[in-house]
């Protein structure tokens, strides 16, 4: 396993917000959205200005998942200037949760506020059937690991507590409440993937306290706190969890109910974005 030293991720940071710079000019995005599985279409409905591929900064992971692009989209949403990043890399693509710790502290160098995420998520909540969505208000990291994992200095002792940032997560149920778009609050639990969760896992994850589960967001929510950055996160509900039901379990189940689903969240996104 690769282990970069903590100055190569300095250094790729401030190369690629250079890049980014000049490529943008003086556009200053004020919301980064990163999007999970079959949710990236939601930057054909921005205004767009300008799309940067991974490829051309450094740093930046090469998504490998079906449904993540792997380019940023400049634009706006109303008057709220935007970028939205069209994939992720994950933890079971190698092995390491630090991938997305050069985006992430890239965001905030060019003048990122908000960081707001997304995901494709099991649900263990009987009111929260696919195609549902998700407010987050916590999370419990079942993996044993941090994307904070070689990072020098006090700063790395990240809090937790109110993570997701309480007032923001206010804003957004307001926007939900007014277009009339059901939304529940829970707590999600990261896992490792690739690999689905066993019944008895979810078992446990329910005794925990979790209300969904996934295999992403929580290193780029640690990864926020740690860069200065306010961050929000909303799952889509795309299964019943393990043992919750009796459909089957796929990437492609998960991509299509997320997809089905995103009109939904594309609502409510807009909502929020234009009055942010």
């Amino acid at each position: 396993m690769t282990k970069p030293s903590p100055n190569s991720f300095e250094k790729e940071i401030k190369n690629s917000s250079r890049i980014l710079k000049e490529k943008i000019g003086e556009f200053t995005p004020k919301v980064a959205i990163i999007f999970g599985s079959g949710l990236s279409n939601f930057s054909d409905e921005i205004d767009q200005s300008q799309t940067i591929q991974y490829s051309e900064l450094d740093g930046f992971p090469e998504p490998v998942v079906g449904g993540h692009r792997g380019e940023l989209v400049f634009g706006s949403v109303g008057t709220t200037p935007v970028v939205i990043l069209r994939g992720r890399s994950h933890f079971y693509e190698h092995g390491e949760a630090h991938n997305m710790r050069v985006p992430v502290g890239v965001l905030k160098q060019i003048g990122c506020e908000l960081l707001l995420l997304t995901n494709a998520a099991g649900s263990m909540d009987p009111d929260s059937s696919p195609g549902s969505l998700m407010l987050l208000e916590d999370t419990i990291n079942m993996t044993g690991v941090s994307p904070l994992f070689g990072v020098v200095g006090d700063q790395r002792f990240v809090n937790m507590t109110n993570a997701l940032d309480p007032e923001i997560n206010l804003l957004i149920e307001s926007e939900a409440s007014k277009a009339d778009i059901p939304l529940r609050r829970g707590v999600y639990a990261w896992m490792t993937g690739p690999q689905f969760e066993t019944p008895a896992e979810i078992r446990m994850l329910m005794t925990l306290g979790a209300n969904c589960v996934g295999m992403s967001t929580v290193p780029e929510i640690i990864l926020a706190r740690y860069f200065g950055l306010k961050v929000v996160a909303l799952s889509i509900v795309t299964n019943q969890a393990a043992g919750l039901s009796d459909e089957s379990l796929s990437h492609t189940h998960t991509f299509e109910q997320a997809a089905l689903a995103g009109p939904r969240m594309t609502k409510l996104l807009k909502n929020f974005l234009k009055n942010y």
